[in-house]
């Protein structure tokens, strides 16, 4: 089987296909791609069933995406705790790339959350606001794809070093496609500075990974990228990629 083999139209034959067996030979096709041309494979083989989800920490995922996929669904998961500049990111990746910002919404609001399961959730059972804050409302929001882009690399953390550029999602039952997984920090940097990417401006005080306000603290010099994440709380990921 050769790339254009499983360069096919999925849209109307998800029930005689395995997706599995395309995950397995991409896998395989796609380790030492560019990232474009991981992103070239995905857009002709799900067409309008492929969707990108950003944390709009920075745009450099759907910058390279929209390059190549025009007016492509970016899901971004509205917690409610979002720091204000992160949902002004957000509304400026929507005015300036070509793209369908999609905002996905918890079930219960934050003052509905709180009155049912009492306040701050997010310090009490971290792992239960993430759950239904992020993980529940982005698994709604991606049953109508067959593919989802994510931007996670394996120099981000010891969970992620195992992260393949075209995996199966087993949890959703769907294609996951990681372009960047391979890339290291400087490569990031690379891009974004030679290609004018926006990013979000707490990068610029000390916030080199960035979740929601609660639970999102400044690093310090010579500290790991993602400790500021649930700082003192043993938890090193939100549940959406595990």
């Amino acid at each position: 089987m050769t790339l254009a083999d499983i360069e096919i139209d999925l849209r109307q034959q998800r029930g005689v296909l395995d997706l599995q067996d395309i995950v397995e030979s991409a896998a395989v096709f796609l380790e030492d791609a560019s990232a474009r041309e991981v992103i070239r494979w995905a857009a002709a083989t799900f067409g309008d069933r492929l969707c990108l989800t950003s944390s709009m920490s920075d745009a450099l995922l759907i910058d390279l995406v929209s390059r190549v996929k025009p007016g492509v669904d970016v899901l971004f998961v509205d917690t409610g705790y979002h720091f204000a500049e992160t949902v002004g990111t957000r509304d400026a990746v929507a005015q300036v790339y070509d793209v369908n910002v999609i905002d996905v919404k918890p079930s219960r609001t934050v003052e509905e959350q709180d009155r049912d399961l009492g306040p701050r959730l997010f310090g009490r059972n971290p792992d239960l606001c993430c759950f239904l804050r992020k993980v529940e409302p982005l698994n709604r929001a991606l049953e109508p794809y067959l593919a989802w882009i994510s931007g996670i690399r394996r120099d981000e953390s010891p969970s992620r070093t195992g992260t393949k550029v075209v995996e199966w999602d087993a949890k959703r039952q769907m294609v996951k496609i990681n372009p960047i997984a391979s890339w290291t920090q400087e490569d990031v940097d690379n891009y974004i500075s030679d290609n004018g990417v926006l990013i979000n401006p707490l990068h610029y005080d000390d916030y080199p990974s960035i979740g929601c306000a609660p639970c999102t603290r400044q690093v310090l010099e010579g500290e790991d990228p993602r400790s500021g994440r649930w700082a003192g709380l043993g938890k090193v990921e939100c549940g959406i990629h595990l």
